[in-house]
């Protein structure tokens, strides 16, 4: 199991969980250091196009905020999706540079925004590696915790008529 699905370390805490909120994970020095390189990243494209002006650009920044705030939450929820965030980001950055490459414009600024979304994307790569392992296998873990969710209620259903 990935240290970062929420699962408790072994050692129980006195601790009262909300199912709302993701329990404590033990992560090590090295994963809080890419997971924070992750939120720098996001946050620096993110201030560079909110300096640009313009809808697009704010927008665009808006996206990389949400996106570094969702992969520090410690939401249930985003914790148990974090995989998905992670791709969701990569294609964010990488959806940024092929407009870029499309449209322009070329200056200097553009230039620097476009290597911190490679740096982004290479270290999301990273953190994909070392937490969710191969995506084929994850994809196909995810399937299956889906249809047995969707045949246990279908069962329960079943039974309750």
């Amino acid at each position: 199991m990935p240290a970062d699905a929420g699962q408790s370390s072994g050692t129980e805490s006195s601790e009262v969980h909300h199912p709302m909120f993701a329990s404590r994970t033990t992560l090590r020095a090295s994963d809080i250091a890419v997971r924070a390189a992750i939120v720098a990243l996001a946050l620096a494209t993110g201030y560079i196009h909110y300096t640009l002006g313009g809808l697009l650009f704010t927008l665009n920044a808006a996206g990389y905020a949400v996106a570094a705030v969702a992969m520090i939450v410690p939401l249930a929820l985003a914790v148990r999706f974090r995989w998905v965030i992670r791709i969701g980001l990569m294609g964010y950055a990488a959806t940024a540079i092929v407009m870029w490459a499309i449209q322009g414009p070329y200056y200097t600024t553009a230039y620097i925004a476009k290597a911190i979304e490679v740096a982004l994307i290479v270290t999301l790569a990273v953190d994909f590696a070392r937490h969710d392992g191969n995506p084929v296998t994850l994809v196909r873990r995810e399937l299956a915790s889906f249809l047995s969710l969707v045949n246990g209620r279908g069962t329960a259903a079943a039974g309750a008529a």
